[in-house]
């Protein structure tokens, strides 16, 4: 290796085998040394090593990083070790334009992005791998939102539930919907294609709990194990003739070209965050951004969002 490479949390997770939330936290603990290009983190060559000999020797609790950003590029900025990480799970956008307004608001604190499904970021939770997770997971039986999970998986836990808006989701469809697909109960329809989202994301749980709760199997629908990572990906083998449909929210059907959306549910999009003494302080802040008006004018124009609930303390323990 040289002296100038560096490496992204993504290349590091796959060196080292192990997920991208394990990279964060030893980011966030001052383990391994990092500093930011534009949005991106990454690792110089030379901390990794030494963090692999530290770790080889049994030392990396113990050995907190001293390291400073030389002053060489404007477009670097260090993460210094008075500076803790915020990792913040999910993939809508309005979790970026959270975690710019705590980056501007929040002295002290960095944010940093994870970008798994909703299932994940509990499950990363309960580790204590992340500090903002967000969820959207409908629980068939009782129509609520996230709470039945969040209850489950945190159990024995102090944490608070937020909300941070809520969005139409439903079926993309070719255009003219010539499956005529309105409802969940027309999926049945035989012969159908689908494309499906990846295990434990919210609109893999929602599309779950319809067929379960309309008595249709899973084996019905073709194409039921080919999954994307995200919305936009779904929506573009829509369009693109390779599925029937798949299960979104509206505001991806709108960046995509030869889609079209029918909005079957209003689902409600959370943040839970762990009520630990050392976290109060900046959930306070968390909450005064949630609340605030510039935050809300940020959101307003994107299709799809209601805000009419944002910043609200739905659930605290």
């Amino acid at each position: 290796m040289t002296a100038d490479m560096s490496y992204t949390t993504e290349e590091i997770s796959k060196l080292l085998k192990i997920s991208k939330l394990t990279v964060y936290d030893l980011i966030k603990k001052g383990d391994l040394p990092a500093y930011r290009v534009g949005k991106q983190m990454r690792v110089d060559a030379s901390d990794l090593e030494a963090y692999k000999t530290r770790a080889k020797d049994g030392m990396v609790s113990t050995i907190k990083s001293e390291y400073v950003e030389p002053i060489t590029n404007p477009s670097f900025q260090a993460v210094s070790s008075s500076s803790r990480s915020l990792v913040i799970t999910g993939q809508d956008v309005s979790l970026d334009i959270l975690a710019k307004h705590i980056e501007k608001n929040i002295s002290h604190y960095r944010p940093l992005r994870s970008f798994v499904g909703s299932m994940d970021s509990l499950i990363s939770m309960y580790k204590g791998e992340s500090d903002i997770v967000s969820t959207h997971l409908l629980d068939g039986d009782t129509g609520e939102y996230n709470l039945p999970f969040i209850r489950k998986l945190l159990i024995g836990s102090s944490y608070i539930v937020v909300n941070l808006l809520s969005r139409s989701a439903g079926l993309y469809v070719q255009p003219g919907n010539p499956k005529q697909l309105h409802g969940w109960a027309d999926l049945k329809k035989p012969g159908l294609r689908l494309v499906n989202r990846e295990k434990g994301s919210g609109a893999r749980v929602l599309l779950d709990e319809q067929l379960r709760l309309h008595g249709i199997p899973q084996q019905l629908l073709h194409g039921y194990e080919q999954e994307e990572s995200n919305h936009l990906g779904v929506a573009g083998k829509v369009a693109t003739g390779e599925a029937d449909f798949g299960v979104g929210i509206e505001k991806a059907a709108s960046m995509v070209n030869g889609v079209e959306f029918i909005p079957l549910i209003q689902e409600r999009y959370d943040l839970v965050m762990l009520k630990k003494p050392q976290n109060l302080a900046w959930i306070e802040r968390v909450k005064q951004i949630l609340q605030s008006e510039s935050f809300h004018k940020e959101l307003r124009p994107i299709q799809g969002y209601d805000l009419s609930q944002t910043g609200r303390i739905l659930y605290e323990t």
